[in-house]
């Protein structure tokens, strides 16, 4: 498996059964200045966590460009139907819920968060429930991206339910839990091998380092990979 980090909580993952864009928030992100068009090469498939700008702006550039398959909450893909996408190209679905995508299948749990997109004169659009989402490989480690979360104890059942090994962990404080709580939500309830922080440094109200969630995570055994924006790792 290979990930490119996007800055903010926006990743590509590479399988040898699919291309992955997750969150692409790859337009007026403050993190990332280098288009859509790159990361959305040959992309198969476009998954959302929820509906919020710095989570989807760029989603209809690259579903339009790569006919990539969407996968989000119900609300979610018919507000991106309205918006042109095709309602062929679109797999929806919502807590609890599992769908086949062909390679892999991916299902939606639970996060502590909102889920909108603003609309004029200051109007947000209800986009459903925001929530997380884990994604099984047939031939690679299990990877929990939360979205936008606080901790919540019921993380433990994602774990005993899915026993992901890699996460995508937000750390950025005031609109995430912070970097102290995220590792904390790693060591009490995850058998995590690699984490990988999100959701900081792009704007100056949250978290501008990992230091944190770095810190809490010492002597725990599980590895913080902290890649550069527009960076692969191999997982």
């Amino acid at each position: 498996m290979k990930l490119t980090w996007y800055g903010h909580s926006a990743f590509r993952v590479e399988t040898a059964e699919a291309k992955i864009l997750i969150d692409p928030y790859l337009i007026g992100n403050p993190s990332w200045t280098g288009g859509w068009e790159e990361p959305a090469e040959g992309v198969t498939h476009v998954l959302l966590t929820h509906g919020h700008s710095d989570h989807i702006s760029g989603a209809l550039e690259v579903l339009g460009k790569s006919g990539a398959m969407l996968v989000a909450n119900f609300e979610i893909c018919m507000y991106l139907v309205g918006k042109g996408v095709s309602d062929k190209k679109i797999n929806p679905g919502n807590i609890g819920g599992t769908i086949d995508c062909g390679g892999f299948t991916t299902t939606f749990v639970q996060a502590l968060h909102s889920s909108s997109f603003p609309g004029d004169k200051g109007q947000n659009t209800y986009l459903g429930n925001p929530g997380g989402l884990v994604l099984h490989f047939q031939e690679d480690k299990t990877l929990y991206h939360m979205g936008d979360t606080d901790i919540f104890s019921d993380m433990a059942l994602i774990n005993e339910l899915h026993e992901p090994k890699i996460g995508i962990v937000p750390i950025g404080d005031r609109f995430t839990m912070g970097g102290a709580v995220a590792a904390l939500a790693c060591r009490r309830f995850f058998q995590f091998e690699t984490v990988i922080p999100s959701h900081f440094g792009t704007f100056p109200i949250i978290d501008q380092t990992a230091d944190k969630f770095v810190a809490g995570l010492e002597g725990s055994g599980v590895k913080v990979a902290l890649p550069e924006i527009g960076g692969t790792i191999s997982l």
